[in-house]
């Protein structure tokens, strides 16, 4: 995970952070005792308002790959995200991550100048420590139970608590 987060900082990118199942795969095969789940793809987030394409972020992936072709990475300028998910403009990448779909997966990480690993989690870190997944305030309920559906998140960890949510939460 070490040489990701390196990998990553090597592009310089502002707001720049892994998130999703990087991070919260990574806690609940701890949890779970188990070895490294792999991973469909790698989620590289960044805000940057000026270089705001989906080709910008195409550009960033192949870098990546040719860094490390093993990995499947995903590049993603949150400063644009607002526009395909219907949201109001986001400020940066904590905001954006407030309206991903769970809040065991609003988390992100980063590797600092000082190798030091920062962290944003919009709603903290209890559910994704305590093996809890719930949608976030805003997200869409049923899109949100069609993903827990999709996912067979308990054939990998059988300890999560699954909360199946309801349009009257």
């Amino acid at each position: 995970m070490l040489e990701v987060l390196r990998t990553v900082r090597t592009l310089n990118l502002n707001d720049c952070w892994i998130g999703a199942g990087f991070v919260r795969n990574k806690i609940w095969d701890v949890k779970h005792n188990k070895l490294r789940t792999k991973l469909n793809d790698i989620d590289v987030i960044y805000f940057d308002e000026i270089k705001c394409s989906k080709e910008e972020d195409l550009q960033l992936e192949y870098k990546l790959v040719k860094v490390n072709p093993s990995l499947k990475w995903s590049v993603k300028n949150q400063a644009r995200m607002h526009i395909k998910n219907g949201h109001h403009q986001y400020n940066d990448c904590y905001e954006a991550i407030s309206f991903w779909p769970e809040t065991a997966t609003s988390v992100a990480v980063r590797l600092n100048d000082n190798d030091e690993i920062e962290c944003i989690a919009p709603y903290d870190l209890d559910d994704l420590f305590n093996l809890v997944v719930k949608p976030t305030p805003e997200f869409n309920v049923d899109v949100y139970n069609a993903r827990i559906k999709k996912k067979k998140w308990l054939e990998k960890w059988n300890k999560l608590n699954i909360k199946i949510a309801t349009k009257y939460e």
